[in-house]
């Protein structure tokens, strides 16, 4: 779109003859009861005009194709080409394909942002969008009645006999689905249920909002929760064969929303290499299982920190080695280890000075959240056990700063502290209906742009692949997730950088020069090697 200055949308309607300034003052009129609505759509709702006159107006103002877009337009099926949460979010409709080109019809009132986001999508695809515009109102009734679809693929109708049984439909469509958590949520109007798969939300019912209070008193009674208490609760479900689920109650101003997190009992560990780990084993080795120090993960919340502590515990696990955890809880548990799990009458640290004096050899921290066991950790690092933890930052070079701001010294953090490994969890393309291509001009500029900047040479001759979409994969493109890792190994020379109290900036610089390679040099490698597409690796990193 044309973003260059110009008077306000009514002022340049009036101006062309399209509308009159008594239109405009009712339109204004209309917007002080409605903020959020723009003119041109208010407009239209008014029927000011003729209405393909008006868009058409509208598109020329803003440097755009202006249509009236309704069910008739649309020659494709659109989840064929982007999913439905994704054309919710850029207020888009894909609506004609034909000779490598597809037209796009977007909401008036989108950005160029958003506009480029779907443009690269559809580059990635092999398509040339050529882009349009239509009422907000036209997109949003477009997408409503598409979205009935992606319900009925779900499975949950939310028409069961009995309020028990549909509860039991809801959770056990989620473990059918992969759901790694189901959010069931009060709305004005209905209950909202969604399923968390691989990372991405998905409507899977919109229930009537008359059985509210029966599936609330349900979830409550299965989960052990106080019926009569309408505040924030924690409960647990043991209903379902190998599967705990957990369950957090927070009231909102619709009622009581409930987020259900579906965890394995017993689910079996993922070898590290298998969640992705781009090294072999004796840089592996290189990395963990040192004696007198402390290796931590660091990511954001749900981006899999566990899973991989859990992994290199596995790996490292053998008869003659002692290996404690103390975790908030105890997600999987491990033939061999002791796992300690935190309850609301005792702490990280206070378990971890227990442990101390259990003769571990290996000890897992399941977070380092505070000073207090940091400095536990770091004694024990000292005085011959190997550590290892996680902690909420955003890469491996930031876990120093982190330990910094939290009052621990450099001399300790230098010491002690031999590996930090940052990852992000991305979607893996679904191996059943992923298509071959070749990289696009534009995915080639990304990636030489980013391969120059870190001193790395990508094999651009080799093929991509793209999100498709199948039955396997409820038509998401993607099936399950992968990890992007950056490995970030304390040599002597940041070591020195570190009790030398360089920042953050200067030790990335130095990290550089060793062997250090930031999180995106390994997920454009997964994008080369097939397993994710640039689309997904953009999502987490945002690399353009």
């Amino acid at each position: 779109m044309d973003m260059r200055k110009r008077q306000p949308i009514g002022v340049e309607l009036v101006k062309k003859g399209i509308v009159s300034e008594a239109d405009i003052d009712n339109a204004l009129k209309y917007q002080k009861e409605h903020p959020s609505k723009k003119i041109g759509d208010i407009l239209y709702i008014l029927n000011a005009c003729e209405p393909t006159k008006l868009i058409e107006a509208i598109g020329e103002i803003i440097g755009a194709k202006g249509i009236l877009l309704n069910a008739s337009s649309i020659k494709i099926k659109l989840t064929d080409y982007i999913s439905l949460d994704i054309a919710k979010k850029n207020k888009v409709v894909p609506f004609e394909v034909s000779s490598g080109k597809i037209k796009v019809c977007f909401a008036s009132t989108v950005n160029n942002k958003k506009m480029d986001t779907v443009r690269l999508l559809f580059l990635n695809k092999g398509l040339v969008m050529e882009s349009y515009i239509t009422f907000e109102s036209d997109i949003e009734k477009i997408l409503k009645s598409l979205e009935g679809n992606v319900t009925n693929n779900l499975n949950v109708t939310g028409t069961n006999d009995t309020v028990t049984g549909l509860v039991d439909s809801i959770i056990k469509t989620g473990i059918e689905r992969r759901a790694s958590d189901i959010h069931i949520e009060p709305m004005a109007n209905q209950v909202r249920v969604r399923y968390r798969i691989d990372g991405e939300l998905f409507t899977a019912a919109k229930i009537k909002k008359d059985k509210q209070q029966q599936i609330i008193g349900r979830l409550k009674a299965i989960s052990n929760m106080h019926q009569e208490k309408q505040e924030s609760q924690d409960g647990r479900i043991l209903l379902y064969e190998d599967y705990n689920i957990r369950v957090s109650s927070q009231p909102n101003v619709y009622g009581e929303k409930f987020v259900l997190r579906l965890l394995k009992k017993n689910g079996n560990i993922r070898n590290i290499f298998d969640l992705g780990f781009p090294y072999d084993e004796e840089k592996l080795e290189k990395s963990i299982n040192k004696k007198n120090s402390i290796t931590i993960v660091a990511a954001p919340t749900g981006e899999g920190k566990t899973t991989s502590l859990y992994s290199v515990i596995d790996y490292l696990n053998r008869p003659e080695i002692n290996i404690t955890t103390i975790e908030d809880p105890v997600e999987i548990r491990i033939p061999g280890l002791n796992q300690i799990e935190i309850d609301n009458k005792s702490t990280f640290s206070g378990a971890l000075r227990t442990v101390l004096r259990q003769d571990p050899d290996i000890i897992l921290v399941g977070e380092i959240r505070d000073k207090e066991t940091g400095e536990i950790a770091i004694q024990a690092g000292q005085t011959g056990h190997y550590v290892l933890s996680t902690i909420h930052t955003i890469d491996s070079i930031e876990v120093i700063t982190r330990l910094r701001k939290m009052g621990l010294s450099d001399y300790d953090i230098s010491s002690t502290l031999a590996t930090a490994i940052s990852q992000r969890l991305v979607r893996r393309l679904c191996p059943k209906c992923k298509k071959e291509r070749e990289f696009n001009d534009e995915e080639r500029k990304i990636i030489t742009s980013l391969g120059e900047k870190y001193g790395v040479n990508f094999d651009l001759t080799a093929k991509t692949y793209e999100a498709i979409g199948c039955k396997h994969c409820n038509n998401t493109g993607y099936y399950e997730r992968i990890g992007v890792f950056e490995v970030l190994n304390l040599t002597d020379e940041i070591k020195e950088a570190i009790m030398n109290g360089k920042s953050s900036l200067e030790i990335r610089k130095e990290a550089l020069k060793q062997s250090y390679k930031p999180l995106v040099i390994d997920g454009i490698n997964k994008v080369i090697q097939g397993h994710t597409t640039l689309e997904e690796l953009n999502k987490k990193l945002l690399i353009y």
